[in-house]
C-alpha cells in the first residue's frame, strides 16, 4: 500500500501533520508520499510551488515529499503507478469530493482514507457516500480536532503553535505570510 496525501500546503500546518500521522497509524501505511500541488486546479496559492515544497519537507521530514505537476487527482492517478494507492483527505475535503474531477474515476484507481474529527456531521459524509458508485472504497478514521488553518496564517495570524517548529522557522526566516 502507498499512502498519498496531496494539497497546496500554503503553508503546511499541524492539522495537515496530524491527518497524515493519523492515517499512517490507522492504516499501517508503510510509505506516505506527500504531494505538493504545483498548480492546484481548485484554488489559488499565495507562495510559489518551490517555497511550499520546502515548507512541506520541513513539516513531513519522515515522508517522501515531492511536487505534484497534475492539477487534478484523477490526472495524477492515471499518469503514475502506485502500489495499492490510498489517498488521504480530511472530512472537509471529502465533503466536496463530488466537485472533484471524476470522483468515481478516482475511486476506481485508489481508495480514500478520510480523517474526521469527533463531532464532524456524519450526514455531510453520508451525502457524498450515497452518490458514489464505489462507496466501499472510502474508509474513515478519527483524528483529534486541530485549530490550525492555512487561511488564518496567510491572513496574518502568528504561525507559532499552528505549524511544526521547522515550518515556523522557515516562515520567520523568509518573512512569509506577512505584509511586514
Amino acid at each position: 500500500m502507498t499512502g498519498l496525501y496531496g494539497g497546496a500546503f500554503d503553508p503546511p500546518h499541524n492539522g495537515h501533520v496530524a491527518l497524515a500521522a493519523g492515517a499512517k497509524q490507522a492504516f499501517a501505511i508503510p510509505r506516505l508520499i506527500v504531494l505538493v500541488s504545483e498548480s492546484p486546479g481548485h484554488k489559488s496559492t499565495h507562495s510559489p510551488a518551490q517555497v511550499r515544497l520546502e515548507l512541506a519537507r520541513a513539516a513531513f521530514p519522515d515522508d517522501d515529499v515531492r511536487l505534484d505537476p497534475y492539477p487534478r487527482t484523477i490526472d495524477l492517478l492515471r499518469a503514475e503507478q502506485f502500489d495499492e494507492p490510498l489517498f488521504v483527505v480530511g472530512a472537509d475535503e471529502f465533503s466536496d469530493f463530488l466537485s472533484w474531477k471524476e470522483p468515481d474515476g478516482i475511486l476506481e484507481l485508489a481508495e480514500l482514507a478520510v480523517g474526521a474529527r469527533p463531532g464532524f456531521p456524519r450526514e455531510r459524509l453520508d451525502t457524498v457516500l450515497d452518490r458514489l458508485r464505489r462507496p466501499e472504497r472510502v474508509q474513515f478514521f478519527e483524528i483529534e480536532p486541530n485549530r490550525a488553518s492555512s487561511t488564518a496564517i496567510r491572513a496574518g495570524d502568528p504561525a507559532e503553535g499552528l505549524v511544526p517548529p521547522a515550518v515556523a522557522s522557515l516562515i520567520r526566516q523568509r518573512a512569509l505570510y506577512t505584509d511586514s
